[in-house]
């Protein structure tokens, strides 16, 4: 139903259940992707569930190699998996005569989740199970919201844990407006892994994680001083900064000192191998491909959308009997960002999606949230994913923060996918 109790969508999930699930307690995750909006196959086809479309890791060389495999990083073994696809996504509909942007806001979109949620744990006589939402990417934004929402029902649901993969929570602080300079902090430990992933950076000799220790130290202090100072910073200093950056990024010094100490990550994605005409991958700047006509809009690591979509849709036929797959919608109609209800009016609005974290946990002493963030992530960067722990006023003991080697789809790596996997199994079962 919708917010006013009418008939407002057919929502359509595949669950993973264990058979005897009603006689213990056994967790439920509530897991969903992004957009918005778009459905939960690239995390049911990426990472949750029994078959996975195992990458070659070797992306230089083999960009578009991989294969389907029985599952090693499955955690069915601990929880029930429930992978919905919000109205207008997968096989999902707004009801007849509805209106399906009217599911186009923030609110809205959690509210249809909301309820079926509700709905779906009473169906199963699931209400005293432990609830876990699983969001990536604008998911990040709809599992706050949805918690929020649960809490509030007449008979409230008290999820106890969020799972924020890729997470856009705090996107109004480092989205990268030009003197947003929190932005190019946040950024800065992403073009750092990316110029070490392509040695293009000056690590001397250390490994990834050290060398990004120093480079977000460098970010929190010296960087993020000369950046406030602007017009005011001294040219002698101004070049010194300039040569760490280049040590860091592999972009050079002359760069730096061009464009006043910046760079949009949007631009590092074309001017790390400028003189090669080749463009970074945005979701995983591990992935490189030759400039196209298409310019910046190209995406060089979509190649990883693309094969879980062709995968996805050979698995609903192959494991469900589902003949007319090209019913299974890929996105809702939505026409950009600015077709989408974020909440805000005007430049005075506070767009603080994670909020509802904190008034969960000052609800449900067992409420905990979970952060995970990829290195070669250009979109939702690890940089944003400290910030938003560092800002968030949560308790540290009942907050995880992790980094992996992958990117926006951190699970694409099979290491990574593996070492989520335990991360959660810990989260999960509270240690």
């Amino acid at each position: 139903t919708d917010a006013d109790g009418k008939p407002g969508a057919t929502l359509v999930n595949t669950a993973y259940v264990a058979q005897n699930a009603t006689a213990t307690p056994r967790p439920i995750i509530f897991a969903f992707n992004g957009g918005p909006i778009v459905p939960s196959l690239y995390v049911h086809m990426g990472f949750f569930g029994p078959k996975r479309v195992r990458f070659d890791d070797n992306v230089k060389d083999h960009p578009t190699q991989y294969e389907v495999v029985d599952n090693s990083a499955s955690i069915l073994d601990i929880a029930d998996i429930v992978l919905l696809d919000p109205a207008s996504t997968g096989f999902s509909r707004v009801a007849e005569g509805k209106d399906f942007r009217d599911y186009f806001s923030v609110t809205a979109d959690a509210q249809q989740v909301t309820a079926f949620i509700e709905a779906w744990l009473t169906e199963h006589d699931r209400r005293s199970s432990p609830v876990f939402l699983f969001g990536e990417s604008y998911g990040t934004i709809r599992a706050p919201e949805v918690a929020r929402q649960l809490a509030a029902l007449d008979t409230p649901v008290l999820v106890d844990g969020v799972i924020l993969l890729g997470q856009a929570a705090n996107i109004i602080e480092y989205a990268q407006r030009s003197a947003n300079i929190i932005s190019y902090v946040a950024s800065l430990p992403t073009l750092a892994a990316t110029a070490y992933y392509h040695g293009m950076a000056k690590p001397k000799g250390r490994a990834l994680e050290p060398f990004l220790k120093e480079v977000r130290a460098f970010g929190e202090t010296d960087y993020l001083q000369a950046l406030f100072l602007g017009d005011r910073l001294g040219e002698k200093q101004k070049k010194k900064l300039a040569r760490r950056l280049e040590a860091y990024t592999g972009i050079s010094a002359a760069y730096y000192l061009e464009h006043n100490l910046r760079i949009k990550k949007e631009e590092f994605r074309e001017q790390l191998f400028a003189s090669d005409k080749l463009l970074l991958g945005r979701s995983d700047a591990r992935y490189v491909a030759p400039i196209t006509d298409k310019g910046r809009r190209m995406d060089p690591s979509s190649v990883v959308v693309d094969t879980l979509i062709k995968e996805f849709r050979a698995y609903m036929h192959d494991m469900f009997g589902i003949d007319d797959t090209a019913q299974y919608q890929m996105a809702a109609p939505v026409r950009g960002l600015d077709d989408w209800g974020w909440g805000g009016s005007s430049p005075f609005s506070e767009f603080a999606y994670y909020r509802p974290i904190n008034e969960l946990m000052a609800q449900n002493p067992k409420f905990r949230v979970f952060v995970g963030a990829g290195h070669f992530d250009t979109q939702t960067t690890s940089g944003a994913s400290e910030y938003l722990v560092d800002q968030s006023g949560w308790p540290a003991e009942r907050t995880t923060l992790k980094y992996y080697y992958g990117g926006h789809m951190a699970y694409s790596v099979n290491a990574t996918a593996l070492q989520l996997a335990a991360d959660l199994r810990a989260f999960i079962g509270g240690r």
